[in-house]
């Protein structure tokens, strides 16, 4: 029997940028860092569950698109422009209408070798405005 009860790991299913959709988790993908912008930087603040907190927004992507990354705290430092990043268990969130990609508590990063492809800069999937339908019976 093994470590992990018996049950055999499924091996990650890698997706490209351009097949994410609103409201959708739980994605694997390689991308490469374009650029990165730090939006919040705060030392002791008034606030105790705002201590510490970094926020940069990174334009990452592959060979299909690009996005928009939301990059926490130590996050941050792994987000430089001209890093190759494997994102585990990524998510979808939405802001102002339009999608972000981020890694929460239940997902990784990690740093691997360069990437081979060239980022898709001009498929931006952030520009993308999406509007809340509600469907009515």
């Amino acid at each position: 029997m093994s470590a992990n009860g018996g049950r055999a790991l499924r091996k990650p299913v890698f997706v490209k940028v351009e097949t994410l959709k609103p409201g959708t988790n739980g994605h694997t993908l390689v991308v490469k860092v374009v650029k990165s912008d730090t939006v919040l930087q705060k030392g002791a603040a008034v606030s105790s569950h705002l201590r510490n907190t970094s926020i940069a927004e990174c334009l990452v992507g592959d060979d299909s698109a690009s996005i928009l990354f939301t990059a926490r705290n130590e996050q941050v430092d792994l987000m430089k422009p001209g890093n190759t990043v494997i994102l585990r268990n990524a998510k979808i969130d939405m802001f102002k209408a339009t999608m972000r990609l981020a890694v929460d508590k239940w997902g990784l990063i990690e740093l691997t070798e360069d990437a081979k492809f060239g980022v898709k800069e001009d498929n931006n999937l952030s520009l993308v405005e999406y509007e809340l339908v509600n469907v009515m019976d």
